[in-house]
C-alpha cells in the first residue's frame, strides 16, 4: 500500500489554577470546557465539520481524533486544528467561569504524563493491508518505533530509581508490552485491537500507541511520514529488510529513552548490537532505495530525505535540531535556564519549564514563545491550519463526513455519525456505510444529501 490513510488521536492535559492553586477539578473543567460542545451536539462525544472527532476521555481528558488524511500536510493541518478548536472552547469556558464569579486560569497541555504519574496518550493510526501474520512488524516496526525517539520525542524530566535525569520520550516509562490488545491495563506499543473502521476484508487499522505528544509540526511530519515508508516496505515482500528484533523491546524502549545520544548499543535476537541511530540510519537508506524504485507519494518520497537530513545532524551537532525536534528544543531551554541560575534538573524551575513547553497557550507557552521568534521550523501556515478547523481533507471519507454533517446542521435535521455511517434520523431512518475510507465521493452519499436538501 503505498497511498495511505493516517490518522491521529491526541489527549489533552487540563488544570484550573489561581496564581499555582488548583481551583477546580479536571472533572468540574472540563465540563465548564464542552458545555459549547453539549449544548449543540447533545453529546460530549461529537463529530465536527472538518470529519474529526471531539470528545472527554477517561480521566477527563479533552481528545481530538483527525479526520482521516491521506497526505502528511493534510495530517499536519488537522493535528493543529484540533489545538485551534480546543483553545477556542478554553476561551469560552475561560468567560463562562468568569461569569460565574469563578477566578483563576485554565491550562490546556499538549504532553503525556501529569504530576502525579499518570500518562495519557497520543495514538498514531495507519491503515493497512489485511494481514495476520504480525511477524514482519515485530521485526521491524516495532524497533523502528522504539528507536525514532531521537526525532520523536517529546522530552521529559524523570525522577525514579536513577535519580532525576533526563530522557528522550514521556510514553517510555509507561509502555510495558510490545504487541497486545489492552491499552490501558498494560499499555502496549502497538495495540491489536481489531477495529479497522473499513472495510475488514480489505484492511486493517494499525494502532500505535508508543508515540509522544508532539507540539513541533515537523516532527509530527516526520514521526508519521517515516513510519508510512518503513510500512510500505514491510508491505511489499519484494524488499528485503533486516531484522531488528530486540531481545528486551521494553528495555530497550526505556534504555534509548534515557541515551540522549545513542552512545549505548541495545541487544538483539540475532545476536547483533545496534544503536538506536544506526538502526535509523540502516532504514532511512533502505527507505531510500525504496522511494526511487516505488511509484510512493511525493510527501514520503520528501519525508525520506528530511529523515536522512536529520539523522546526518543528530550525528553531527544535534542541537541543531532544536527548530525541529521537540525533546532538544526542551533540553536547550531547560540547560540554559540551569546554567543562568546554577540549579539542577529537580529544581521546581525546570519542572515547570517541562510543563510549559506544552501548553497550548499561544501567548503563554514555551513552544509558542519559541514559533513567535522564528525558532521552530513549520510544515503548514496558519491559514491551512484555519481552513482545516472548518474543512475535512477534500480526498477521503472524510470529505463526506464532514460535507454530511455541515449540510445537516444548515438544514437543521438531526443526524448520526460514526466512522463509517452517515444516518439521517427521520422516519425512513436513511443510513449510508461508508466502508472504503480512500474514497471522497459516493453515489449513494450524493442520494443522501440531496434527498436532505429536498426535505428542507
Amino acid at each position: 500500500m503505498l497511498r495511505r490513510i493516517y490518522g491521529v488521536e491526541t489527549e489533552y492535559g487540563i488544570t484550573f489554577s489561581l496564581r499555582g492553586q488548583r481551583r477546580l477539578s479536571p472533572d468540574e473543567v472540563s465540563r465548564f470546557l464542552f458545555r459549547k460542545v453539549v449544548a449543540w451536539g447533545r453529546s460530549s462525544n461529537v463529530f465536527l465539520e472538518n470529519g474529526s472527532r471531539l470528545y472527554l476521555d477517561v480521566g477527563s481528558h479533552p481528545e481530538y481524533a483527525t479526520a482521516e488524511c491521506d497526505t502528511l500536510v493534510d495530517l499536519v493541518a488537522q493535528d493543529k486544528a484540533g489545538e485551534a478548536i480546543l483553545r477556542e472552547l478554553v476561551s469560552y469556558a475561560q468567560s463562562q467561569l468568569a461569569d460565574e464569579g469563578i477566578r483563576g486560569d485554565i491550562y490546556l497541555f499538549k504532553n503525556n504524563t501529569d504530576s502525579t504519574g499518570n500518562s495519557y496518550g497520543c495514538h498514531e493510526n495507519y491503515c493497512i493491508e489485511r494481514i495476520e501474520d504480525l511477524s514482519r512488524l515485530e521485526n521491524v516496526f516495532i524497533p523502528f518505533l522504539i528507536s525514532r525517539q531521537i526525532f520523536a520525542g517529546a522530552g521529559k524530566v524523570v525522577t525514579n530509581a536513577r535519580g532525576t535525569t533526563y530522557a528522550m520520550s514521556q510514553r517510555a516509562e509507561h509502555i510495558w508490552e510490545s504487541i497486545s490488545s489492552a491499552t490501558t491495563r498494560s499499555r502496549p506499543i502497538i495495540n491489536t485491537r481489531d477495529e479497522p473502521h473499513a472495510d475488514p476484508e480489505k484492511f486493517r487499522r494499525l494502532h500505535v500507541i508508543v508515540g509522544d505528544s508532539n507540539m513541533n509540526e515537523f516532527a509530527t511530519y516526520l514521526k508519521v511520514g517515516t513510519a508510512a515508508v518503513v510500512l510500505a516496505m514491510i508491505e511489499d515482500r519484494h524488499t528485503v529488510l533486516r531484522d531488528y528484533q530486540m531481545a528486551s523491546p521494553i528495555n530497550a524502549l526505556r534504555d534509548i529513552s534515557y541515551d540522549l545520544w545513542s552512545k549505548e548499543p541495545v541487544k538483539l535476537v540475532n545476536g547483533r548490537d545496534l544503536t538506536a541511530l544506526e538502526i535509523q540510519e540502516d532504514l532511512c537508506e533502505r527507505a531510500h532505495l525504496f522511494v526511487e524504485t516505488h511509484d510512493v507519494p511525493d510527501d514520503q518520497r520528501r519525508v525520506v530525505g528530511l529523515w536522512r537530513e536529520v539523522i546526518e545532524l543528530y550525528r553531527t551537532d544535534p542541537m541543531a535540531l532544536a527548530d525541529r525536534v521537540d525533546w532538544i528544543a526542551k533540553l536547550q531551554i531547560i540547560e540554559r535556564e540551569r546554567e543562568r541560575h546554577g540549579v539542577d534538573l529537580a529544581d521546581p524551575r525546570v519542572g515547570l519549564i517541562d510543563l510549559l513547553y506544552h501548553d497550548t497557550n499561544v501567548e503563554r507557552g514555551l513552544f509558542y514563545r519559541r514559533a513567535a521568534r522564528g525558532h521552530v521550523r513549520t510544515v503548514v501556515t496558519p491559514e491551512q491550519v484555519f481552513e482545516a478547523t472548518s474543512t475535512p481533507p477534500a480526498t477521503t471519507r472524510a470529505h463526506m463526513r464532514g460535507t454530511f454533517i455541515r449540510a445537516a446542521k444548515r438544514h437543521r435535521r438531526d443526524y448520526t455519525v460514526d466512522w463509517v455511517h452517515l444516518k439521517l434520523n427521520d422516519e425512513m431512518q436513511r443510513t449510508v456505510l461508508l466502508k472504503d475510507p480512500f474514497k471522497s465521493h459516493d453515489d449513494r452519499f450524493a442520494k443522501l444529501l440531496a434527498s436532505l436538501e429536498r426535505r428542507a
